[in-house]
């Protein structure tokens, strides 16, 4: 029996969402033909091997079960791996290079693929660079805060009006994500995005309705249902995302024409090409209430695999199931590192 993997957990600041998606993954998967090695990470960089329900991952009392041992050995104890790690450290590449440098397989997206999409800033670069729509946006270090802050303030109103969403660029689940409605509020916006990353985005705030398409697939993708989100706060923060009682709503499929259906889902294929995505990712889109424009705001290189989050949810209206998705990017995953070692 082959041994799988599940990483979890982690030193970003989506360590607790990266517990309530491994869970579920570990739930659903629990029948599968695989063996199942849970692998967490705690906050502060400990590599444990844990042998336990997965209702203590979900709480974080697993930590106390788990066992020590060395990266280096990871090999031993499994055959391919499913990182379930959001944000910085398991998202942004860091971790596939480790799965590289071990000869590991492993599923989802490569180091480029990962590092660029979880770069906000990189990835529009080479989304204009490939001809896909963005919107409005500028950057800047966060040393310029200190250094520079007043010219920058200048320089970006100089740019776009009032409202401005304000982003680290290397952050996921909206994590230090704030609207600027004025100068006071972007100094703030800004000061709290330097918190967690020192490349900081500013967007225009386009007001608009938000889609988003799953892909699977390494060299010929297969794009999902498209689905909207009716958030219950202003945007759809981190709050809105993961704590807010069910307040925020996902309509799947969404109720769009089979035409706008249709380019949302060519967009999402063309943006996954664009990075080199390989296994499985979440596109996301803004479509301008206004004039109806379509614009790719972030590819999600490891969405929420939770039990209410939109990824698995999309594919289950196409009509694969969740057990049956995550069996079916573990074979991509095997394909992908087979392909690359068999030339």
């Amino acid at each position: 029996m082959r041994r799988l993997g599940i990483l979890f957990g982690g030193k970003s600041g989506e360590h607790e969402i990266s517990l309530l998606s491994a869970a579920s993954v570990i739930r659903a998967m629990e029948e599968s033909h695989y063996r199942l090695v849970p692998v967490g990470i705690t906050k502060s960089g400990e590599w444990l091997l844990y042998e336990g329900p997965p209702e203590l991952i979900e709480n974080g009392k697993w930590e106390a079960l788990g066992q020590r041992f060395e990266i280096g050995s990871l090999r031993q104890y499994m055959d391919i791996a499913l990182p379930i790690l959001h944000g910085p450290y398991g998202e942004d590449g860091t971790i596939q290079g480790l799965f590289e440098m071990l000869d590991i397989p492993y599923c989802g997206c490569g180091v480029l693929a990962s590092a660029l999409a979880m770069d906000k800033i990189a990835s529009k670069q080479v989304f204009q660079q490939a001809g896909l729509p963005v919107c409005a946006y500028t950057w800047l270090p966060s040393e310029r805060l200190e250094e520079g802050l007043e010219e920058e303030i200048r320089r970006i109103e100089g740019l776009m009006p009032y409202p401005l969403f304000v982003k680290p660029s290397n952050m996921g689940s909206s994590v230090g994500i704030n609207k600027a409605k004025n100068r006071e509020g972007l100094v703030e916006a800004l000061m709290m995005a330097a918190k967690y990353d020192r490349r900081i985005i500013v967007e225009e705030a386009i007001p608009c309705q938000e889609y988003e398409a799953g892909v699977i697939g390494n060299y010929g993708n297969r794009v999902s249902v498209i689905g909207e989100i009716l958030p219950s706060q202003e945007f759809y923060d981190y709050k809105a995302k993961y704590f807010d009682g069910g307040k925020s709503r996902m309509c799947i499929p969404a109720d769009i024409s089979p035409e706008l259906s249709e380019e949302l889902r060519d967009l999402a294929s063309k943006a996954y090409e664009a990075i080199d995505g390989a296994g499985f990712a979440r596109v996301d889109f803004f479509r301008d209430r206004g004039n109806g424009r379509i614009y790719i705001n972030e590819i999600n290189t490891i969405p929420g695999f939770t039990s209410f989050s939109m990824f698995p949810l999309l594919w289950r209206a196409a009509g694969l199931e969740y057990g049956e998705l995550l069996e079916r990017i573990v074979d991509l995953g095997y394909e992908r590192y087979h392909a690359k070692n068999n030339r």
